[in-house]
C-alpha cells in the first residue's frame, strides 16, 4: 500500500505548527532587543505577555509553559542589562509575567482536556451512527443506491433523520423518515423506527401492513416519552418490485419523492391519500393505502427529508430542490447526491442548515 497520501497531511500539519511556534519566539526576541536598546524611560517588557498568551491558543500546556519560561528569562535579562533585578519596575514586570504565564498554561491544559473530551464524544457519535443508521449498500438487487446524511450542527454526527433498506423475495423495501425534535431523544426514536422496519419488512405482505406495524411499534414509546401528539415521525415507505417498472409508496406526512428522467422535468410522487405521521395514527385514524408510480429502467428516485427543503439562503429563501434537480437528470445516484450536497451547502452559505438532512438516490438498472 502506498502511504504517501497519508504522510502529506501530517507533513503539512508539522509545517504549520512550526510556523506558529516561530511567532512567540520571534516576539520574545524582538521585544528583548528593542527593550534593551530603548531609552531609559521606555519599557517594552509588558509586551512579553503576548508570547505565552498566543502560544496557549494553539499549543498544549507544556509548550505554553516553556514559552512563558523563556519570556521570564528574557525579562530578567532585560532587567540586568538596563538596571538591576531589584529595580521595582522590572520586579513587578517579572512577577506579572510569571502570574500570567501560569494562568495561560492552566488555560491551555483545560483546553486540551476539553478537546480530548470532544474527540471521545465524536467517536461515540460515529459509532452510534454506524449502529443506528447503517450505510446502504451501493447495489441492492436491480437497484443502484447512494445515501447521504448532513447534520445541522457541525459537532453532530447523527440526529433524528433516518433511512434503511430491506431486500425481500420480490423486491426492495425502503424507508426515509424524520423524527420531530433533536438530540438524544430523537436518536432513540429513530432507532426504534429503524428496528421496527428491519423486523417487519420481511414479514408484512403489503406496505399498508408494514406501516400499521410501524405505527403500533412507535405509538407506545411516544406515549411514554412525552404524550401522543407531541412527538411524531414523518416517513416515506416504499416497495420497489424487481419484475415491474413501478414503485409502491405510502407517505406518512413526508415530503414527496422526486423522480428524475433524462430529458424530462422532475416528477413529484405526491400521493392522493397520505397517511398521518407515525405516532399520530390514533389522533387522525385513516385507512393506509399504497399508491403506484412509474419507475422504469434508467429512472432515478430521490428521497429526502425536510431539512433539504427548509435550508435557507441569506435572504431567507428556501432551497428550490425541484428547480435545481431539473438540471441533474443525467446524473447517477452518487454523482447526484454529491452535486446536491455541494449546491445545498452553497445555498446555505453564511448560515447553517436549519435541520438535519438525509438523502437517498435510487436508480433502476437493466
Amino acid at each position: 500500500m502506498d502511504n504517501r497520501p497519508s504522510r502529506a497531511p501530517r507533513h503539512r500539519s508539522r509545517q504549520v505548527r512550526h510556523a506558529q511556534l516561530a511567532v512567540p519566539f520571534a516576539l520574545i526576541a524582538l521585544v528583548t532587543v528593542v527593550d534593551v536598546l530603548a531609552p531609559p524611560e521606555v519599557h517594552l517588557g509588558p509586551f512579553l505577555v503576548a508570547a505565552p498568551a498566543v502560544t496557549a491558543s494553539f499549543a498544549g500546556p507544556r509548550m505554553t509553559g516553556f514559552v512563558g519560561l523563556v519570556a521570564v528569562v528574557a525579562q530578567v535579562a532585560v532587567a540586568m542589562a538596563r538596571t538591576t533585578l531589584t529595580d521595582l519596575n522590572h520586579t513587578f514586570q517579572i512577577v506579572a509575567l510569571i502570574m500570567i504565564s501560569v494562568f495561560v498554561t492552566l488555560f491551555a491544559h483545560l483546553r486540551e482536556v476539553h478537546e480530548r473530551e470532544l474527540v471521545q464524544l465524536r467517536s461515540v457519535a460515529e459509532t452510534a451512527q454506524q449502529v443506528v443508521l447503517r450505510p446502504l449498500r451501493d447495489r441492492i438487487g436491480p437497484l443502484h443506491v447512494a445515501s447521504l446524511y448532513l447534520a445541522a450542527a457541525a459537532e453532530a454526527q447523527i440526529g433524528g433523520d433516518l433511512y434503511a433498506a430491506a431486500r425481500t423475495a420480490t423486491g426492495t423495501r425502503l424507508i426515509v423518515g424524520d423524527v420531530r425534535g433533536k438530540g438524544l431523544e430523537a436518536v432513540g426514536e429513530a432507532a426504534l423506527v429503524l428496528g421496527a422496519f428491519r423486523a417487519a419488512a420481511h414479514q408484512e405482505a403489503g406496505l399498508p401492513g408494514l406501516v400499521s406495524y410501524l405505527e403500533a411499534a412507535v405509538s407506545p414509546d411516544l406515549d411514554d416519552s412525552g404524550g401522543q401528539g407531541e412527538s411524531f415521525i414523518t416517513a416515506a415507505v416504499l416497495d420497489i418490485p424487481d419484475a415491474e417498472p413501478l414503485v409502491h409508496l405510502v407517505s406518512c406526512g413526508h415530503p414527496p419523492p422526486l423522480v428524475l428522467r433524462r430529458g424530462r422535468p422532475p416528477v413529484l410522487l405526491a400521493v392522493e391519500q397520505p397517511a398521518p405521521p407515525l405516532g399520530l395514527g390514533a389522533l387522525a385514524p385513516s385507512s393506509v393505502t399504497a399508491q403506484d408510480f412509474p419507475f422504469a429502467v434508467g429512472d432515478v428516485l430521490l428521497l429526502y427529508t425536510d431539512g433539504v427543503l427548509e435550508a435557507r439562503d441569506r435572504t431567507g429563501a428556501f432551497y428550490p430542490l425541484a428547480e435545481r434537480a431539473a438540471a441533474w437528470s443525467d446524473l447517477r445516484p452518487r454523482a447526484l447526491l454529491d452535486r446536491l450536497r455541494t449546491d445545498l451547502l452553497a445555498h446555505a452559505a453564511g448560515s447553517t442548515l436549519g435541520d438535519d438532512a438525509a438523502m437517498v438516490a435510487i436508480e433502476r438498472l437493466a
